[in-house]
């Protein structure tokens, strides 16, 4: 009875064991709070540098959650390292925030760059979401010339 006891036991351990495992670990695939949703890389028209041009060019980020998400120091950046930094910045529970490359004055849903060329090739590029100590959140690439925009 004893060894019985014991093995019971043992058993009853470890099934509270994975349980809690299984209940405090996120899924492998969990989706990040927030996510590049969609990079516009081509702005239509001929490349002419202007601010309607260059600001035809954005990135946008989605609040997946119900919780507002404060990204105040995080960064996008493409793949030849140009890179934005969020000043004080809280995304509202589900929403989605633009970034144009262009001049222009920021609104809590609107960013502006700065940029006096673009950033995003119109070919191929990577986009990368990071927090202000660099962790990697999201991100989002594409290799197409057939449309404008990839929705990540």
């Amino acid at each position: 009875m004893t060894a019985l006891r014991t093995v019971r036991a043992t058993l009853v351990s470890v099934v509270l064991a994975v349980t809690a495992m299984t209940l405090v670990a996120p899924p492998a695939n969990a989706a990040p709070a927030v996510k590049i949703s969609r990079i516009w890389y081509d702005s239509p028209g001929t490349d002419t540098r202007t601010s309607a041009s260059l600001n035809a060019e954005y990135v946008q980020l989605k609040n997946t959650t119900a919780q507002p998400q404060n990204i105040s120091g995080w960064t996008i950046r493409d793949a030849a390292n140009h890179v934005y930094t969020f000043s004080s910045t809280v995304l509202a529970a589900g929403a989605t925030l633009t970034l144009r490359t262009g001049p222009g004055s920021n609104t809590s849903t609107t960013k502006y760059w700065g940029q006096g060329n673009y950033v995003w090739n119109n070919d191929r590029d990577t986009g990368y979401l990071r927090t202000g100590a660099g962790v990697q959140v999201h991100t989002c690439a594409y290799n197409s010339t057939a449309v404008d925009f990839k929705n990540c």
